[in-house]
């Protein structure tokens, strides 16, 4: 009978565990940074530096496969930015590694602490908001996976990974999700 007790409450244990792990995963929807940045009218969006070194561990025949499959995600988040995310502004980005020209803009926002978590294949990161004027810090998201699990191939984990990022982005500049 002990024994039974100990492994209901291990699995209810175990089950709250998960839920909350669930409910934590990528939050797009409310807004954590304090700072007002719907005033940004043009903005530069960083690199997402996903490592080339991994190409092996993710499949890829050679880190040139890998690095043009990296360089494709980071262009279509971009664009994605601009068009969905970020509508109504201006929106430029890095076009490689590196590429931190964000002067001319109204705010950078910057991507740090990148990886691909191997179990769940989301991409956990930070996301930071910089002023490009004074080179200061008006807010932060704290790294978090961003992810939702499906059976497609591993690069549509990562673009849908890369969109729930783009809706935090949304509700961090605008104030408001994104409309579907």
């Amino acid at each position: 009978m002990k024994r039974f007790v100990l492994i209901v409450g291990i699995l209810i244990y175990l089950g709250f565990q998960s839920f909350s792990v669930a409910d934590s995963k990528g939050d797009t929807s409310h807004k954590e940074t304090t700072a007002n940045l719907s005033s940004a009218k043009t903005v530069f969006v960083g690199w997402v530096n996903l490592s080339p070194e991994e190409w092996h561990v993710w499949g890829y025949s050679s880190k040139d496969d890998w690095t043009q499959v990296i360089k494709d995600l980071n262009m279509e988040f971009q664009k994605n930015c601009q068009s969905k995310y970020l509508s109504g502004r201006t929106v430029t980005g890095a076009k490689e590694p590196g590429d931190e020209n964000a002067s001319g803009n109204d705010l950078y926002v910057k991507f740090s602490d990148v990886s691909i978590d191997r179990d769940r294949y989301g991409i956990q990161l930070s996301i930071h908001f910089i002023d490009p004027k004074t080179n200061t810090e008006l807010g932060s998201v704290p790294s978090r996976l961003y992810y939702e699990k499906r059976m497609w191939e591993f690069q549509r984990y990562l673009q849908i990974a890369l969109d729930d990022i783009g809706k935090k982005i949304s509700v961090e500049v605008t104030g408001t999700a994104p409309k579907k």
